[in-house]
């Protein structure tokens, strides 16, 4: 009895955890049922003014603009998600209208088109040089004995005053005793005598301060002592100790250091933005963080016909003798300042070879491709001459989405050119070959992982191509290792032409292919059990 009631409890306590079991189950799933599931933003409506809802007409790849797709995903092409096209049913007229969505997903960034004076700034580079306006050449006035050197090798650091050689003068002794004679006469009549004794002294090579040191102390002096006009730098040294030197030969050459010369080399479209008096500033990288500022002085009236580059000569002041001569430098000038213009940044300029393109955006997201000339480009701005107005704004980043929707909907000014695009008959009629993986296939296209194809500028990637004209062969599976042959049906469109796998596997669980006779054969024999005799 004791045990049928124990039976009994133990089943009651089954029947309640079932119970309750059974009951969280049904609970979770009608609470399941009253979440709503998070839409994703590809598949989201875009509500319009006016309360209605977008229709998403497909999805494409901005990239690959020429294919569709009927569900959102991420891209076969490019690691990024697939974009949704959404119907629209005005006439545009060549505007292209993205969502705000997508444009702050891509990060499209647009600019007002202002108007201002833009300084050309124009960079150039140059070598350092002696200023050869600041130079002294040191002769021997008479025939001359060397009998000491001071500065003994070229390039030598001189002072202005700093004593550079000492020399024996034969032709001074004569010349300054006749003068001492006449002047210890001091006889009224030989004054004439006297003024002749001094201008003989003259055309010795004595100087009017050499005289006046013969008057002062009434001894002759036949050496002389040769000291630097000038602080600089020893460029020539042709004399040694001992040797004999005539009168005019030439002893140093001292180029001064306190201002240099730059060279500069001026590109010859840029060479009516630089005029003398402009103000330079340089530097050097020997001396980074370092600016040299000075003016043009002058430009040379000639043009390097290999360079075609203009010469301007800017003189550098150089106080400490930092600069040296061979020293490479980057000059920036202030170029003359042009009249009022269009300005826009020049990051939203797309040069494609034969024109500039601008994306003006306008109202409700859409854009406009626009062609434009323009002129100067400095610091970042670029001055247009034709094709926008001041207020508008222009796109200066995420072009290429703009310009792939241009694509799509058959916009007559693309951003490239229509010799780039694939339409043209060259592409068109080529057939281009690779071996890549087949990863997937539909109804109409077939998406494989194929290697570079260096005749489109193509690298590996796994892409989406249109199925065989004729249909696609039965031997070709996912998986497969094929080698095909593709050609551009339209823009941003190929097709596969011939696709075979590189090597036949026999398929899974399918029989052995027999041939005609060997099936005749067997229907004709009758079975024969293992082991046993025919």
């Amino acid at each position: 009895m004791k045990t049928k009631k124990n039976i009994l409890m133990l089943s009651l306590v089954i029947l309640i955890l079932v119970s309750g079991y059974g009951t969280y189950q049904l609970g979770k799933r009608q609470g399941m049922k009253t979440i709503t599931p998070p839409i994703s933003d590809a598949v989201a409506p875009i509500p319009k003014a006016g309360g209605t809802v977008k229709k998403v007409l497909y999805w494409h790849d901005p990239m690959v603009p020429g294919q569709k797709f009927d569900q959102p995903g991420k891209s076969p092409f490019m690691d990024m998600p697939l974009v949704p096209v959404y119907a629209n049913g005005e006439d545009d007229d060549g505007k292209v209208s993205i969502s705000s969505r997508v444009q702050q997903n891509l990060g499209i960034r647009t600019a007002e088109v202002t108007t201002g004076n833009l300084v050309p700034n124009v960079v150039a580079v140059g070598s350092i040089a002696y200023n050869e306006r600041d130079v002294a050449l040191v002769q021997a006035r008479s025939n001359v004995f060397v009998e000491k050197l001071y500065v003994r090798a070229p390039f030598d650091v001189v002072r202005k005053g700093q004593p550079l050689a000492e020399l024996y003068v034969p032709d001074w002794i004569a010349a300054q005793e006749e003068y001492l004679s006449a002047k210890r006469l001091q006889v009224g009549a030989m004054e004439g005598l006297l003024d002749g004794a001094k201008q003989r002294m003259r055309l010795v090579g004595m100087s009017d301060d050499q005289i006046r040191m013969i008057e002062a102390s009434g001894k002759v002096h036949s050496r002389l002592t040769i000291t630097a006009p000038l602080n600089g730098v020893i460029s020539e040294l042709t004399v040694r100790e001992g040797m004999t030197v005539m009168t005019g030969a030439s002893l140093f050459r001292i180029n001064g250091n306190a201002t240099i010369w730059v060279n500069a080399d001026i590109p010859e479209n840029l060479s009516t933005q630089v005029r003398t008096g402009n103000t330079v500033e340089a530097r050097t990288p020997s001396l980074p963080g370092t600016v040299f500022k000075g003016k043009v002085g002058a430009i040379l009236p000639q043009i390097d016909t290999v360079t075609r580059t203009l010469k301007a000569r800017i003189e550098l002041a150089n106080p400490s003798g930092q600069l040296v001569p061979g020293m490479f430098a980057t000059l920036n000038f202030d170029g003359l300042a042009r009249k009022e213009c269009l300005l826009i940044p020049t990051e939203a300029v797309i040069a494609t070879g034969k024109r500039s393109v601008v994306m003006v955006a306008q109202e409700n997201g859409t854009f406009l491709p626009v062609d434009v000339v323009i002129g100067m480009e400095s610091k970042g701005q670029t001055e247009i001459i034709k094709g926008l107005e001041a207020g508008q704004k222009v796109v200066v980043s995420g072009q290429f989405l703009v310009d792939s929707e241009a694509s799509l909907k058959g916009t007559a000014t693309r951003m490239s050119d229509t010799s780039a695009s694939p339409n043209n008959s060259s592409t068109m009629g080529a057939t281009y070959r690779a071996e890549g993986k087949v990863e997937k296939i539909d109804k109409e296209t077939m998406t494989i992982s194929h290697g570079p194809i260096p005749a489109l500028q193509w690298g590996s990637m796994t892409m989406g191509f249109k199925l065989p004209a004729g249909g696609l062969p039965k031997n070709v599976e996912i998986g497969d290792t094929v080698i095909f042959e593709i050609r551009a049906i339209k823009e941003g469109v190929f097709q596969i032409i011939t696709i075979a796998p590189t090597i036949a596997t026999p398929k899974k669980d399918m029989p052995a292919k027999t041939t005609k006779s060997e099936t005749m054969s067997d229907m004709s024999m009758p079975s024969v059990p293992a082991g046993a005799k025919k």
